[in-house]
């Protein structure tokens, strides 16, 4: 997405949450929710953003929208990509049904003695040999705090424009599906829908951005 972005005038941020990417070395059972929103928080504010477009892919959808509640001063509209939505005081695991909810859990207590939720689903079939290279080593497990803090604020709460972009591809074990409906049938939200697989940014970048600017207000 940067060179896209970049040749189309726009200025890409990407900051990585806390044990994480670059930040994997700081992984730990304190690692949480909170965590995550100051990490996305103290972006914004030690790099003096305004008038962001702030897209919030998957997970990133709880981040956000916690962050909102210190930041949307900052933002001109968010944008959820196959994304989580909570309301406030939910946590990650209390948006999704229960029976995919254990299956998670089950997943973290086969992950060894770390509370963590290790990666083991497979990457979408419409994803190219060489970015499954690419992604493989980049996969890395993440703590349970982050699923199961609530969050402290919720999309409800959020007042300058939202827009939820749903992935039709997203397959089985689908956890967007909900908040795709409830944005599809509210006049609260701008809906749109990409015919890719959950993680377009990779898969299908260039329509991708094409959907990004028309969306953006």
């Amino acid at each position: 997405m940067h060179p896209l972005c970049a040749a189309a005038g726009h200025e890409l941020f990407t900051p990585t949450w806390t044990g994480i990417g670059e930040r994997r070395h700081l992984v730990g059972e304190h690692v949480n929710l909170s965590t995550h929103i100051a990490d996305l928080v103290q972006h914004m504010e030690v790099e003096d953003h305004s008038d962001v477009v702030l897209v919030a892919h998957s997970y990133g959808g709880m981040v956000a929208t916690g962050a909102m509640a210190t930041i949307e001063h900052r933002v001109r509209q968010i944008i959820y990509l196959d994304a989580f939505v909570p309301e406030r005081h939910q946590s990650m695991l209390d948006t999704i049904d229960a029976a995919l909810r254990e299956a998670l859990l089950s997943r973290v207590a086969e992950s060894g003695t770390t509370p963590w939720l290790v990666p083991s689903n497979p990457m979408p079939p419409d994803t190219d040999a060489a970015d499954l290279e690419w992604i493989a080593p980049r996969r890395v497990e993440q703590p349970l705090g982050t699923f199961t803090e609530p969050c402290p604020y919720g999309g409800s709460d959020i007042n300058v424009p939202k827009s939820y972009i749903y992935c039709l591809r997203s397959g089985p074990g689908d956890m967007f599906r909900p908040f795709a409906e409830r944005a599809k049938t509210s006049d609260d939200w701008v809906y749109r829908e990409i015919d890719a697989s959950h993680s377009p940014n990779i898969t299908a970048p260039a329509q991708l951005l094409e959907l990004l600017e028309e969306l953006r207000v």
